[in-house]
């Protein structure tokens, strides 16, 4: 990426082994993440490159000395963060904040290096040409960032949840509060194709309004209440507010949409005076911590995450992949080097 609205696909050289703890990865499926969106909109034109992508699975190629649980040809994911798995932060469940680790940013491209390959990479138990690669993928992130808000706000059988949007971590999202217990799920997202999903996903009720009308109509729909969790994929600051609307006194607000914003109302009548919990996460959700627990469901067809992915581009269609995603053409776009 180059700037706003400016994405090129370049041949650079090929990935090596620099560390005897790394992989060389051959990339089968990559995508474009709602945060790529981000830098898509905003960032400076500039004649430096800023290489795309942290999502991915593959086939290893290649092994450093030190790697073990892993061989030449395993078809493998990897969470979006690096990780060694083994400190004491990865040991506490929080592995982005592991004390070797790192983040992928080169995983658009043909092949990549993993840095602390064996903490990082997840063998899966089926073949390169599997139906199910494109729910496998989603392990590298949105699915797992949409367990973790979940997760982060106590979701269970006895807790109302409220979903803030309709992209791919929050049909997730809705997914994983469904698979936690919760009977009623409000998503709050306008775009039917999405909705829709996130019903079959199981949101009990679908709420197209923003802003004050949105609130008023969660509101509504729980006779005034709000729900006890509020799980906002989104980042912006009028989904937070949005959130501080529909959340029930004594609730929990848990964010996952990376923040694009510094300051928020966070006083006595926003979240002091309703006993608010709002869950910080941290920035990146520790999927690596989920890949082991959400991989059975995905394995049996138990639960069909992939479905977010409703377009497949070449590398060379990137450009076209993200114009389509910032123009809502699509949810989450497919690449196939």
């Amino acid at each position: 990426m180059y700037g706003a609205g400016d994405v090129r696909v370049e041949n650079v050289p090929d990935p090596v082994l620099r560390e005897p703890t790394d992989a060389i990865v051959r990339v089968v499926w990559t995508c474009i993440c709602g945060s790529d969106l981000h830098p898509y909109h905003n960032m400076p034109a500039s004649e430096h490159v800023t290489p795309m992508g942290h999502e991915f699975l593959g086939v290893v190629e290649d092994l450093g000395a030190e790697v073990t649980g892993l061989t030449k040809g395993d078809l493998v994911v990897a969470s979006f963060a690096f990780q060694d798995n083994t400190c004491e932060f990865c040991g506490e469940g929080v592995q982005t904040s592991c004390r070797h680790g790192g983040f992928f940013d080169t995983a658009q491209a043909e092949a990549i290096r993993v840095p602390q390959a064996a903490g990082t990479l997840v063998k899966l138990p089926v073949s390169e040409d599997s139906a199910l690669l494109p729910s496998l993928l989603t392990l590298a992130d949105v699915y797992g960032t949409g367990y973790h808000a979940a997760k982060r706000a106590n979701v269970n059988p006895r807790t109302t949840v409220t979903v803030i949007d309709d992209g791919a971590v929050g049909l997730l999202a809705v997914l994983s509060a469904k698979q936690l217990g919760a009977e009623r799920i409000i998503l709050m997202g306008r775009h039917t194709d999405r909705t829709d999903l996130g019903v079959e996903y199981g949101a009990t009720d679908v709420v197209a309004e923003r802003g004050e009308e949105g609130i008023d109509k969660v509101r509504e729909l729980t006779g005034g209440d709000g729900t006890h969790t509020v799980l906002d994929a989104v980042g912006y600051k009028e989904a937070y507010e949005q959130a501080l609307g529909v959340v029930r006194p004594g609730g929990a607000i848990s964010r996952v949409g990376v923040p694009q914003y510094d300051e928020a109302p966070i006083g006595f009548s926003s979240l002091f005076g309703p006993n608010l919990t709002l869950t910080l996460t941290g920035g990146p959700a520790p999927v690596r911590a989920y890949i082991d627990q959400l991989l059975p469901d995905v394995l049996d067809g138990t639960v069909d995450p992939g479905k977010v992915f409703d377009r497949t581009v070449s590398l060379d269609e990137v450009p076209d992949g993200y114009r389509a995603m910032d123009r809502r053409e699509a949810i989450k776009v497919l690449i196939r080097p």
